[in-house]
């Protein structure tokens, strides 16, 4: 276990394939302050943790980690590491409590990030950036690519990113209330998914005008929480909300669901295994009872078994599979975090 000292949210593996050892976690503390009134606007700080792990190949529980650098931010929300192609440079997106979004490069020869650019996407530094996706998971490219973007204004913000600058190319109204969270289809980089505090999924072609939504699915009892699209496995997309629920959609027909999976508390972030010989495994972060991997049925798509871990003490929020090849038990080394006991634990299943 490492103390993070500020509450953790968000840990993510590195994808590239020289840098598998290494992840990241975001961390998102709200400064008290010490008047009876609080008069100007709240403030957030936290920090980018980086770490190098020690796999041990005979047994992932005696691997190794240690905290390799600190990068001080406004609180981080979300992180998100760019699939990029081999020969290209490992490149990190910081989703910003103060309406930015910040890029870092992984410098392989002095084994740090740099930072390499920020841009502010909200109308003040009251609008926190809350999520953000990359377009190119199933497609790696040698250019970073597009970034989705949710504030907690209401707005879903597209941004084109290239190694020599990062602007915005649309900016619309999506929800009626906080989007927590904007993915790409992964299987078609035109289709943006959104969820929010609306109790609304909604899909969006980046091609039209963004006044319309392609789908509105009303039939959540909770607010939106967490999107992913199966990067193995085309129109499959996992769906996680506040009540408890795990739900798994075909993307041709998102008005109806393919399974539901109550997972014990709110489901603040799923995570498809990365390698397509575990297709049917998700990684679950589910707030208020632990971590948990779900096996799936590919014939039906209902869950059928569950590892669960409970080690933490406070909000399940950040977890991420290890793109590094499993060990000789066919195990994946797995990291997550908790908020207030600003733990992390390195773990595999």
């Amino acid at each position: 276990m490492f103390d993070t000292i500020l509450p953790a949210d968000s840990v993510e593996f590195c994808p590239h394939p020289d840098a598998q050892d290494i992840f990241v976690c975001g961390t998102y503390n709200l400064v008290k302050s010490d008047e009876v009134v609080r008069t100007g606007p709240q403030k957030r700080d936290g920090q980018c943790l980086v770490f190098q792990c020690q796999y041990d190949q005979d047994d992932i529980a005696k691997s190794s980690f240690e905290n390799i650098q600190k990068i001080s931010f406004s609180a981080l929300p979300d992180m998100k590491w760019c699939h990029r192609s081999a020969s290209s440079k490992a490149t990190l997106a910081l989703a910003g409590s103060e309406g930015e979004i910040y890029l870092l490069d992984w410098n392989f020869e002095e084994s740090r990030l740099q930072e390499m650019g920020s841009l502010n996407v909200a109308s003040s530094s009251e609008v926190l950036c809350l999520s953000l996706d990359w377009s190119n998971r199933r497609y790696p490219s040698s250019e970073p690519g597009k970034l989705i973007v949710s504030l907690s204004d209401g707005n879903l913000v597209l941004a084109e990113a290239t190694p020599s600058y990062l602007a915005i190319s649309k900016k619309w109204t999506a929800h009626d209330y906080e989007p927590w969270i904007a993915a790409w289809d992964y299987w078609d980089t035109n289709i943006v998914f959104s969820g929010g505090d609306d109790f609304k999924l909604k899909g969006w072609d980046v091609r039209s005008p963004m006044c319309n939504p392609t789908f509105v699915n009303r039939r959540f009892d909770a607010g939106i929480t967490t999107i992913q699209s199966h990067p193995h496995v085309e129109h499959l997309l996992a769906v996680g909300s506040y009540d408890s629920n795990v739900t798994l959609f075909d993307t041709r027909k998102p008005l109806v669901s393919l399974s539901q999976t109550d997972v014990g508390g709110g489901a603040w972030r799923v995570k498809w295994h990365p390698s397509a010989y575990r297709r049917s495994d998700l990684l679950v972060a589910c707030m208020h009872d632990g971590f948990k991997i779900l096996r799936f049925d590919e014939l039906a798509w209902t869950s059928n078994s569950e590892y669960r871990f409970d080690a933490h003490e406070s909000l399940a929020y950040g977890v991420d599979w290890s793109f590094a090849p499993s060990t000789k038990d066919q195990k994946t080394a797995i990291v997550s975090c908790s908020f207030y006991d600003h733990s992390l634990h390195f773990w595999s299943g």
